[in-house]
């Protein structure tokens, strides 16, 4: 059988649907090899949310084609979806497969390979169906690129039009994944041993609205009220929130959701009320501000994370100070923060005040620094707390072997293997008896600092 390898770029949603389709390849028999190794076919996933994201999908499908002058390079994805024609012009691609028809990737794939085993001289590059759709499209994932946590996605689609972004034209409008298919999908890969599930959309606070922009229409908390029922599954974490979805009523069902993370990504982008009106982002910096502190009031120090970008057309020394400022105030968990990138064939492209990259880059590294005091005091505070951590992998920091995950908080943490400790008891002599703790979550205490990022958590001993 024939080899394939993938490479995926952009988001959460590009990952879970990269995982699909290696998922129905390999199911079909296809040998998946890494990406560095020569293959009979390459599929590389593109990202067009940025120039940056076109320039690294084109420069991943040259390598591929470089690589193995002979494979069949598939583009599928957002690069295809808003450049067709350059799909089209370029000589690396045999092959470009919108968004909407990832979820038949092996059937295009294997009539391609039939009309070029039959006719050698099969040149150009063919583009397959680019149109938006208003359905759903359907995808079920047994299994991901990761062991214990997995990503599910349960929309497509935005309609939200900030005036930097691309992606309403990529993935289209709003649309939303069946509930009963959302909890068949949750159910099979609980049973496969997978403890936490994080709910991914384009924009995901749209989930179950058929159009406009009213949250409250949105189904999302009947989504996680009915995800939290599913056995074997112990976590439930959000993807990226429009921050509009937060109401008091919508706070307090969260709550009354004891899997749900306390770790929500309330996307920003400026702290500066005359930025956002730019951008076409639909609230004030005061609205935000009190989102936040609607959760803070149902959550016990919530992380709160974020979105920032610096250097939008038109940004002033002073508004961008307002920004710096606004974020101290808020004391965010972590942030994004990226440097404006002009997107072709959106209107922030064409807005007079374009920012030079040198300042932009001295922006970005203010607010690095900014975050990265955040970060530490806000992992600071849960010193000495109790916690649950759900473990995913074996790592060794420092000369040290570590067994490390999250909590809920998605602080990482790690546990000593040469500490005494053993699947729950004392070890023998103080030493680490070897036990498989991946997927597992333990109850215990964080007691300090392993490294900049990481606390060292001290499990309770039974």
């Amino acid at each position: 059988m024939k080899s394939v390898a993938f490479h995926n770029l952009g988001c959460k949603v590009n990952g879970y649907e990269m995982d699909y389709m290696q998922q129905i390849l390999e199911e079909k028999g296809y040998n998946i090899v890494p990406f560095s190794e020569k293959a009979d076919i390459y599929i590389i996933n593109t990202c067009t949310v940025t120039n940056i994201a076109d320039r690294k999908s084109r420069q991943m499908l040259h390598r591929a084609k470089k690589q193995n002058p002979e494979a069949v390079v598939v583009a599928v994805g957002c690069y295809v979806q808003t450049g067709s024609e350059d799909a089209l012009r370029d000589m690396s691609i045999d092959l470009a497969i919108g968004n909407n028809r990832k979820k038949d990737l092996l059937s295009i794939l294997e009539e391609y390979l039939a009309v070029r085993a039959g006719d050698k001289t099969l040149g150009g590059r063919t583009v397959i169906d680019i149109n938006h759709t208003d359905e759903y499209e359907n995808m079920k994932l047994s299994r991901t690129a990761e062991h214990t946590r997995a990503f599910i996605k349960v929309q497509d689609g935005c309609n939200q039009f900030c005036s930097y972004c691309i992606i309403p034209y990529a993935r289209g409008r709003i649309r939303s994944r069946e509930l009963s298919e959302v909890l068949d999908e949750v159910r099979t890969l609980a049973g496969n041993g997978y403890r936490e599930v994080v709910l991914t959309g384009i924009h995901l606070s749209s989930y179950g609205m058929t159009e406009g922009n009213d949250f409250s229409k949105s189904r999302l908390l009947s989504l996680i009220r009915e995800v939290q029922g599913v056995p074997g599954i112990e976590r439930i974490r959000l993807g990226s929130l429009e921050p509009r979805i937060i109401t008091e009523e919508f706070a307090a069902g969260l709550k009354a959701c004891d899997k749900l993370c306390p770790h929500f990504h309330l996307s920003l982008q400026s702290g500066c009320n005359e930025v956002l009106k730019r951008m076409n982002r639909k609230y004030s910096t005061e609205e935000y501000y009190e989102k936040v502190k609607i959760l803070r009031r149902y959550f016990e120090e919530p992380a709160i994370t974020t979105d920032v970008i610096v250097g939008f057309p038109g940004e002033t020394d002073e508004e961008f100070e307002k920004t710096k400022s606004y974020l101290a105030q808020v004391g965010f968990y972590e942030m994004h923060v990226f440097k404006y990138s002009k997107r072709k064939g959106t209107p922030a492209a064409a807005m007079d005040g374009q920012i030079p990259e040198e300042i932009k880059a001295r922006r970005s590294g203010e607010l690095l620094a900014l975050e990265k005091e955040m970060s530490r005091r806000y992992r600071e505070k849960h010193l000495h707390k109790k916690a649950k951590v759900l473990f995913e992998e074996e790592k060794t920091i420092d000369g040290r072997s570590c067994l490390l995950g999250f909590t809920g908080e998605y602080i990482r943490a790690a546990v000593m293997k040469d500490g005494a400790f053993a699947g729950g008891r004392a070890a023998k002599d103080g030493l680490f008896e070897e036990a498989n703790l991946s997927g597992k979550i333990l109850s215990g205490e964080l007691t300090g600092f392993l490294t900049s990022d990481i606390l060292v958590f001290q499990p309770q001993i039974h």
